[in-house]
């Protein structure tokens, strides 16, 4: 007897549909699985089989076909157990079809029947949605993620037995289990606790103004981490469609917490400067998502960024120009999303010296650590800041600093501004604009496009760096409520190119 199951198969950070269809058969007792499994799908064979013995269901001793469609889409992860299991109860009869309408199905079972979570339920279920499927039948720890699908309806199981009870309407489905709330980790931390560097927490209130990417540069204890670890606290809120897209990112690279826990804050990543290619920007056949992609409508921080391999700095050219990174592999291109705020920090010398006159570095030293970060990668970083090394009356004094809360008040407010600019464009933030977009919803006064001139003559900026210099400008006049890009908005933008007036020009 032949039956169907739909489930599905990842994808990239998406999900597309697989119709998994169970053919049982008089002959020898073969299990075969087709449809281009890799070794995961394969071995589900013993474990479909014991589980199905184990919750008290007769397994047939005749052939059995698994066909995996469409074929020539490569299938991978243990995700597929269960849709399995069904099928070939339904092909026996002991699962009734047509019971609940169509829906699909996700789930790894254990050898006793169990259900096991398994990663990637969000982007299924958004699948399920597009195709009309009515209903997604879930392992009970993947449940709240799935009911974050709007119009989806959701049906957890513990185990076989229950799945198989409520396809045959012997058992209602009970409501999923609630989100647990999230716990903000950035409360404690405010831009008060960090004394002094009034120019670098200017910067990066204008990187959290416009998704600008920004480079802080200075001796150890400086203040680089503190600051860098406290921009992601000033960051608008979420949006909804932001949680579900965020969400589904983390969801299938298999980092949500159980029982659905959404990602409702914005990331902030901080990999090694050990780590790989892959593991920056993704990899492996088939391509999963890396860090940046990880970093998605949040904070990548790269901290000492010169000692990273010079390979993996190179690979960033791509996600920090289109926001999107393309992986090709034999198997097929992956696309991940890769929106994020790159905040960076690197010490002025191999030494990391307290400050240049008590520096045990040469100029030339000095120029070749730096120079690691070649002209490509820097034209893509908006703001280049120097920190100073703190004196003793900053760091004992008692003065008033500036806390997140005002800071973050003044970026919803350049926000709010930028939003309303680009209305109908399909675009939220400065940082996005193409170059046409640019020079048309940003008008300059005539004397700001003179000192940018004149600037990209002296500092030797590309157009690229140009039009970087000329969105931050934008940027700091949303800050101060103008309606035109002014000469001090553009003087303050070009201050930003530090690295370019002192190491590039």
């Amino acid at each position: 007897m032949l039956a169907h199951v739909l489930s599905a198969a990842l994808s990239g950070v998406e999900a597309a549909l697989v119709r998994v269809e169970v053919d049982v058969a008089p002959g020898l007792p073969v299990f075969t699985t087709v449809g281009l499994p890799d070794s995961a799908v394969r071995e589900s064979r013993e474990r479909v089989k014991t589980a199905i013995r184990n919750a008290g269901f007769p397994f047939p001793s005749d052939r059995v076909t698994v066909n995996l469609s469409p074929a020539d889409v490569r299938k991978e992860g243990a995700s597929f157990d269960l849709p399995i299991a069904l099928g070939i109860l339904s092909a026996t009869g002991s699962v009734h079809e047509g019971r609940i309408g169509p829906f699909a199905v996700v789930g790894e079972l254990a050898l006793d029947g169990q259900i096991q979570p398994v990663r990637g339920t969000l982007a299924v279920g958004l699948a399920c949605r597009r195709r009309g499927i009515a209903a997604l039948l879930v392992p009970r720890d993947n449940s709240a993620e799935a009911a974050a699908v709007d119009g989806l309806r959701v049906l957890p199981a513990a185990t076989l037995r229950d799945a198989v009870s409520l396809l045959n309407g012997e058992t209602l489905p009970t409501a999923p289990a609630a989100a647990e709330p999230s716990v903000s980790t950035f409360d404690d931390a405010d831009f008060a606790d960090v004394r002094g560097q009034m120019h670098a927490k200017r910067a990066l209130e204008v990187a959290a103004a416009g998704g600008h990417n920004v480079l802080m540069v200075g001796p150890p204890g400086a203040g680089k981490t503190m600051l860098a670890r406290r921009l992601a606290g000033v960051l608008p809120s979420l949006g909804r469609d932001e949680v579900i897209e965020v969400s589904t990112i983390w969801s299938v690279a298999g980092l949500l917490q159980r029982r659905g826990g959404l990602v409702t804050e914005r990331p902030f990543r901080a990999p090694h400067h050990t780590i790989s290619v892959s593991g920056l920007i993704g990899g492996g056949s088939p391509p999963h998502p890396g860090e940046v992609t990880l970093a998605h409508r949040g904070v990548l921080f790269l901290d000492e960024l010169p000692e990273f391999q010079q390979h993996v700095l190179e690979s960033l050219r791509q996600p920090l120009e289109d926001g999107r990174v393309a992986i090709a592999r034999s198997t097929g291109i992956g696309n991940f999303p890769a929106r994020f705020v790159l905040v960076a920090a690197a010490n002025p010398c191999r030494r990391g010296c307290p400050s240049l006159d008590r520096c045990l570095c040469t100029p030339a030293e000095r120029n070749r650590y730096l120079g690691r970060l070649s002209r490509p990668l820097l034209d893509r970083i908006d703001l280049q800041v120097e920190l100073p090394a703190l004196e003793a009356i900053e760091f004992q004094g008692n003065g008033v600093s500036t806390t997140s809360a005002a800071i973050r008040a003044r970026v919803l407010a350049a926000r709010d501004s930028q939003r309303a600019r680009l209305e109908g464009t399909g675009l939220t933030l400065n940082s996005e604009m193409s170059p046409r977009l640019l020079r048309r919803l940003c008008p300059v006064a005539p004397e700001a496009a003179r000192l940018l001139g004149a600037a990209m003559t002296r500092l030797g900026l590309s157009a690229r760096g140009h039009d970087r210099a000329l969105r931050v400008a934008r940027t700091i006049a949303d800050l101060a409520g103008a309606k035109m890009i002014g000469a001090e908005h553009c003087a303050e933008a070009v201050q930003y190119r530090g690295l370019d007036r002192s190491w590039r020009a």
